[in-house]
């Protein structure tokens, strides 16, 4: 059974954090806790923990603020998740333990999710779908570090985008790609793969 504390800081980032009217807001720590039953205690440790990830960021006096992203820390954001996909890519393909059929059921389930209806779970199956590579490595720091990386993205109005639908194929064609390299031993293909991907996407977040 959860604790008020993990409740707390489950339905902040999997809900508030990635809703886009939330951006550059400040939280009510009662209206949340009034909205899944906590008291506030709980409420604030859970907000401790999400400023400690600097997903959040405690102001005095004010509370906790979702601050977007600036270019500079988009930027950021996909040369640090480049450096762990491709490392992903290359270690896994040289052990042989590129989890290419749990990828690629991932895509196809993520091909069904295309348009405005399901944007938030179009998102949360891409989240999957890196993350599975980078697991496959079996660091588990490695995979806490590049699952902030995502908390981070959210943040930066993915899901505010892939609501509008215009990136959904591209993002299925440059997924497919990566699969492709994995499948095909070519850690080379696949990490110029990943690199394009991540390339098109700074360049969607930072246009959003």
């Amino acid at each position: 059974m959860q604790s008020g504390r993990e409740k707390a800081y489950a339905y902040l980032k999997e809900s508030v954090l990635t809703d886009p009217a939330m951006q550059d807001r400040f939280l009510s720590e009662q209206e949340i806790a009034d909205r899944i039953g906590v008291s506030r205690t709980p409420i604030r440790e859970a907000l401790l923990l999400l400023a400690a990830e600097d997903l959040v960021r405690l102001v005095p006096k004010r509370g906790a603020h979702i601050a977007p992203l600036s270019g500079r820390e988009i930027g950021e954001l996909m040369e640090m998740r480049g450096l762990i996909e491709r490392f992903a890519a290359q270690c896994t393909t040289e052990r042989g333990t590129a989890p290419v059929e749990e990828m690629a059921g991932i895509l196809d389930r993520q091909e069904a999710l295309r348009g405005e209806a399901g944007a938030k779970e179009f998102l949360a199956a891409d989240h999957h779908f890196h993350a599975t590579l980078v697991a496959a490595v079996g660091n588990t720091l490695m995979s806490r570090q590049h699952d902030a990386l995502r908390s981070r993205q959210t943040r930066a109005g993915a899901s505010a985008h892939y609501r509008s639908g215009h990136r959904h194929d591209e993002v299925l064609a440059e997924h497919r790609k990566i699969l492709d390299g994995l499948a095909a031993g070519d850690a080379a293909a696949a990490c110029a793969a990943i690199d394009s991907h991540l390339q098109a996407t700074r360049r969607s977040l930072l246009a959003a």
